[in-house]
């Protein structure tokens, strides 16, 4: 949806001066309803082909992964019915979300890891093989630097400060040893002993894959691997290093292998750092946080209880530190690096909650076949559909299609009957509204969508990754692999049950768009908007109601509801922070600003990238300019009837909005990390 209010949803919310009315805090539901995914028994069959060796993702470092765009995945469940606050992170993951893993290959008839007729690999073997390649490659340099460290500090580094004052330290320890830190120091030390760390390490892979409804293949392989990692290059430096334990009373036997490195310590940063770059990769809300510090902060004290108890002399623990940092950071790089769009899920067919029949799950391309080109002729003159014709056959698609969009049809029936014609491959050139119809047709049939941006807003291309130029847009997305998205569906009085892929509001959001004439748009471009929402911050407020996920209502006062799928509007600027098109969930933006002071207080919780913490309790006189809520099922009523917008595009004016999320029910073609 064009819109032209920048800014971005944590978990938090500005607050407005204290001459305001009181709101009860925001209360954010876990429970989950059954949404029912997308439906056409018209549906096209799986859509095959073997991958580009470019589909394999791109190796990022192992922090990249723990930002704010992590995708869900780790949050507690919490039982139904109960309403949470909304600071409390995400509801528990239990919606259908794409997991990790190797891609599938999509191709009918043919197990995963089979070759095609040419003796190519299919995409999961190759994708399995190159991961692999990567990470053996790395682990022999891995254990290549931990070895030649070893056999510095043991030999010509041994004199040297501060190398030569650590008899010294370990002497220290020994003197400040107590009956009390000998009890603590014992217990820390469990926690990275190879029992404990064999333990934890299964019952978290079983976590992974067991708990969600669909599994984290991806994430219980990362975390195996670099606990396994760390184990082989351990073994092989106490093979290749020899160096004695501290000269003091050890509290602990004395286990045969060599002093360097600290076998605890290596295990328990494999482990627990491994759960903590999970937490902040797929978690949601300041609790992550919390819990990851938690989580790196045990190898740490491991690794100080092994010194403290004359196990293993200081660089030995820190020998410990950076070969679990090590594992997983080779790990991580060849299998959580990418773009925040989901990994493909395996191949095989899954039913979506509520649905009547299965639905093949991403593939891993489009096979040779034929192609069409859904295109807005007010947007897609010859040249562009020349340009685009090129970038096509230049990919291998040579029979394609070109079907202009009309009044009457502006993509969805076209699509349908592309689909019956046995289209492989579906390109949409035009803006927000024509990709909204075309995915429309597509959700829940599995074959690949490739966006070029054509229109004002290109909202979905920009959440995408994908560039604003439509040749280069294209051609991205022909290099890159298809991702399953969310949907979002909403329906109300006077408004029937339509999908939307972007964004969906009510108040002024659809006034401004309502307000903004065709000419005007195509004059300026989106800053056209900006025009019509200054005429449109006049509009008188509106009261509703809210019920998410089946909670208690919630009365608030609004000039701008705004449900998202994705967050992120023109210039880059994230609208609704923590809204991703892939993690099974939508987000909700409560815009109510009264006068000079509480437009200024939203507009910088806006443009900031994140909200601002709240700066303290609620009371009765303080009141809040934005509000973000996160939800798979929403019932909006209005007490007046309110302009609405799907996409984009206005459509009736009404007093309800009905929304939820159909996770995974689009496959968009996405470039990869760096296009």
């Amino acid at each position: 949806m064009p819109t032209d209010i920048p800014g971005r949803r944590d978990t938090r919310t500005d607050e407005q001066p204290p001459d305001a009315l009181s709101v009860p805090d925001v209360l954010d539901v876990p429970d989950v309803p059954d949404v029912t995914a997308v439906r056409d028994a018209r549906a096209v069959p799986d859509v095959t082909a073997v991958p580009d060796a470019r589909a394999v993702p791109d190796v990022t470092d192992v922090t990249a992964v723990s930002g704010d765009a992590a995708v869900p995945g780790g949050a507690a469940a919490v039982p139904a019915g109960t309403a949470v606050p909304h600071h409390a992170g995400r509801p528990g993951e239990t919606a259908p979300h794409a997991p990790g893993g190797p891609p599938a290959t999509g191709l009918p008839g043919r197990p995963p890891g089979a070759a095609d007729a040419a003796g190519r690999p299919s995409g999961a073997s190759s994708g399995t093989a190159r991961a692999a390649g990567v990470i053996a490659a790395a682990a022999v340099c891995q254990a290549a630097l931990m070895v030649g460290l070893g056999l510095l500090i043991t030999g010509p580094a041994a004199r040297v400060w501060p190398l030569s004052s650590e008899d010294g330290v370990n002497d220290a320890l020994e003197r400040a040893r107590t009956g009390t830190l000998d009890t603590v120091s014992s217990v820390v030390s469990e926690a990275g002993n190879t029992g404990t760390v064999v333990l934890g390490t299964l019952v978290s892979c079983l976590a992974l894959l067991l708990v969600p409804r669909l599994p984290r293949l991806r994430e219980a392989v990362f975390l195996a691997v670099a606990v396994s990692l760390q184990s082989l290059v351990f073994l092989v430096v106490t093979e290749a290093v020899d160096r004695t334990r501290p000269d003091v009373d050890r509290l602990d036997a004395s286990p045969p292998t060599s002093s360097y490195t600290s076998g605890h310590t290596g295990a328990a940063t494999a482990l627990y750092a491994g759960l903590a770059v999970l937490v902040l990769h797929r978690a949601k809300g300041p609790w992550r946080r919390v819990a990851a510090a938690l989580l790196l902060l045990l190898p740490l004290l491991v690794g100080l209880a092994r010194a403290y108890r004359g196990m293993h002399h200081p660089t030995d623990v820190a020998g410990g530190l950076l070969n679990g940092g090590l594992s997983l950071l080779i790990v991580g790089r060849a299998l959580l690096a990418g773009p925040h769009i989901p990994a493909p899920l395996p191949s095989g067919a899954t039913r979506h909650p509520g649905t009547t029949r299965t639905t093949r799950e991403a593939p891993t391309g489009p096979r040779p076949g034929r192609t069409t080109v859904i295109h807005n002729p007010t947007v897609t003159d010859e040249a562009a559909r020349d340009a685009v014709r090129g970038v096509l056959e230049r990919h291998g698609h040579h029979s394609v299609r070109f079907v202009p969009t009309t009044a009457d049809d502006p993509g969805e029936g076209l699509t349908r009957n592309a689909l019956r014609d046995g289209a492989t491959l579906v390109v949409v050139c035009g803006g927000d509204g024509t990709v909204r119809a075309v995915a429309e047709a597509l959700a829940g049939t599995g074959t690949p969508l490739a966006v070029v941006p054509c229109g004002t807003g290109n909202l979905l291309a920009r959440n995408l990754g994908l560039p604003l130029e439509p040749a280069k847009a294209l051609s991205a997305a022909l290099r890159g692999t298809p991702r399953r998205i969310d949907l979002g569906r909403v329906e109300g009085d006077g408004l029937p049950p339509a999908h939307f892929t972007v964004m969906s509001g009510a108040g002024l959001d659809a006034a401004m768009l309502e307000g903004t004439s065709d000419r005007a748009k195509a004059t300026w471009g989106w800053p056209a908007y900006l025009v019509a929402g200054l005429r449109e911050l006049r509009a008188p407020r509106t009261r509703l109601t809210l019920r998410l996920d089946g909670a208690p209502p919630l009365r608030r006062g609004a000039r701008m509801v705004l449900v998202a799928n994705a967050g992120t509007v023109q210039g880059g600027t994230a609208l609704v922070p923590a809204a991703r098109p892939d993690d099974g969930l939508l987000d909700l933006m409560v815009l109510d600003p009264r006068g000079p002071a509480g437009w200024l207080t939203a507009v910088r919780s806006l443009l900031r990238r994140r909200p601002s913490p709240p700066t303290g309790p609620r009371t009765d006189t303080s009141r809040r300019a934005v509000e973000y809520f996160t939800f798979r099922r929403a019932e909006i009523h209005f007490d007046a009837p309110q302009p609405r917008e799907l996409d984009g595009d206005p459509v009736a004016p009404g007093r309800r909005l009905s929304a939820e999320v159909v996770p995974g029910a689009l496959t968009v073609l996405v470039p990869e990390r760096g296009e």
